[in-house]
C-alpha cells in the first residue's frame, strides 16, 4: 500500500495537540442522490451490517438504495434546517463550544468535529491536522454508549487513514462515558428544566437507538450500558421503577433487535390508559433525524392515536452548557499527561524564557 506524501517535517518540532468530535454523519443535503451516497458509505460498512459482504452488496445495491433514498430524502426535508441538517449544525457548535471552554481553562488545543459518514469525514479533518502540524490527537465519540456498530467504527476510520500515512501523531480514543457524573447530571437537569415548564407526564420513556440482538450475544456491551444509563438518570431524577421505560428505536431489517420496540412500547402505554408520556432520548448527544423525525413526529402521533392525550420530546443535550462543562471535563481526564497547557509543557516555557531575555536585551 503507498504511502501518502508527508507535509514537510522539522527536528524539534513543537507538539501540538487536537481533538476531534466524532459523530455518526449526515447526508450533504436532504435530495435522493445526495441519501444514495450517504446510505452506501453508512450501509456499507461491515461494522453496521454483519451480512456477509457479497451477500449484503447485491441487497444493498439491487435493492435498498434504488427504494429508500427517495423515502429518506422526505424525512430529512421534514427536520432539515435554513443551517443544514440538525446533526451537522449541533456537532458543529459542540466542537466550538468545547474549544471555548478549554480554552478559558488555559489548554492550548484545536478543537474539530468529524463524521464517520459524509462529511467532514475523519479522514478529511485527520489530513487537515496533519498539515498544521498536529503530533497528538484525542479522538472524542459522540457515542456515550460503546458499540461495535459505532465507537469501534470510528476507530476503523482512524486506523484505516494511518494505514496510509508514515508519519503517525499519537491517539488517543475515548470509548465511552456512559455512566459519567457529569453527562447524567446534564440529561437530569435537561428533564428537570422541562418539568418546570411543562410539568412531568406519567412516565418517563428513555429511547436509546437500537442494534440486533445477536450483538449482544457476540459480546457487545451496549445493550449493558444503556441500562446503566437509564438506572442512573432514573436515581438522579427520583423516579421510581414505575415511573420510566427503557426502550430502543431505529430497528432496520427483518432480524429480532434489541427490545422492547419504542414506537410498539408507546401504542401499548395509549392503549392501556397512560395519558401523558415524556420521552428522551440519552443515547444521542445531538437532535438528528432519529430523534425529530422519528420520535418528535412519528412516535408521538402512533401514541395519541392509540389513545395517548400528551406527548412531549425532550431535546437532546445539544448546545446545552451542563453538557458542554461536561464534555470538557471528560476531555481534561483523557488529555492528562499531554502538555497542552504552556506551563505543562518544558519546551514552551524554555521558548518562553528565551523570548523574555531577548526582548530584555532590546530594552
Amino acid at each position: 500500500m503507498p504511502f501518502q506524501p508527508e507535509p514537510s517535517y522539522s527536528h524539534g518540532q513543537a507538539a501540538r495537540t487536537a481533538i476531534v468530535l466524532c459523530n455518526l454523519g449526515t447526508p450533504d443535503e436532504p435530495t435522493a442522490p445526495a441519501l444514495r451516497r450517504y446510505l452506501s458509505e453508512f450501509l456499507g460498512d461491515h461494522r453496521v451490517v454483519e451480512i456477509p459482504k457479497a451477500v449484503w452488496w447485491l441487497i444493498l445495491h439491487g435493492i435498498i438504495l434504488r427504494v429508500r433514498p427517495k423515502k429518506s430524502a422526505a424525512k430529512y426535508a421534514s427536520i432539515w434546517t435554513p443551517e443544514g441538517s440538525p446533526l451537522k449544525v449541533w456537532t458543529e457548535k459542540q466542537a466550538t463550544l468545547l474549544r471555548g471552554y478549554l480554552g478559558e481553562r488555559g489548554h492550548q488545543v484545536s478543537v474539530r468535529y468529524a463524521m464517520r459518514y459524509g462529511n467532514p469525514s475523519i479522514p478529511a479533518v485527520l489530513d487537515e491536522l496533519k498539515k498544521e502540524g498536529m503530533t497528538r490527537v484525542l479522538i472524542l465519540s459522540a457515542y456515550p454508549q460503546y458499540s461495535g456498530t459505532t465507537t469501534a467504527s470510528v476507530f476503523d476510520a482512524a486506523v484505516q487513514w494511518g494505514m496510509k500515512r508514515r508519519h503517525l501523531p499519537e491517539f488517543r480514543f475515548v470509548n465511552r462515558y456512559h455512566d459519567d457524573p457529569g453527562y447524567i447530571e446534564a440529561l437530569a437537569k435537561r428533564v428537570r428544566a422541562h418539568w418546570m415548564h411543562h410539568g412531568q407526564a406519567e412516565q418517563l420513556v428513555m429511547s436509546f437507538h437500537g442494534v440486533p440482538e445477536r450483538t449482544l450475544t457476540l459480546g457487545d456491551p451496549y445493550h449493558c450500558e444503556c441500562h446503566k444509563t437509564a438506572r442512573l438518570l432514573a436515581e438522579r431524577l427520583g423516579l421510581p421503577k414505575d415511573r420510566y421505560k427503557l426502550t430502543f428505536q431505529s430497528r432496520f431489517g427483518k432480524a429480532k433487535w434489541l427490545e422492547p420496540y419504542t414506537e410498539p412500547t408507546l401504542i401499548a402505554m395509549g392503549k392501556q390508559g397512560v395519558k401523558t408520556v415524556d420521552v428522551i432520548c440519552p443515547g444521542f448527544t445531538s437532535d438528528c433525524l432519529e430523534t425529530l423525525e422519528e420520535i418528535r413526529m412519528e412516535a408521538r402521533e402512533a401514541f395519541l392515536h392509540a389513545g395517548g392525550e400528551q406527548f412531549h420530546y425532550i431535546d437532546c443535550l445539544n448546545d446545552s452548557p451542563d453538557w458542554i462543562r461536561a464534555l470538557a471535563d471528560l476531555t481534561e481526564r483523557h488529555l492528562q499527561g499531554w502538555p497542552t497547557k504552556q506551563a505543562d509543557d518544558p519546551m514552551a516555557l524554555k521558548d518562553s524564557r528565551e523570548r523574555a531575555l531577548a526582548l530584555g536585551a532590546k530594552d
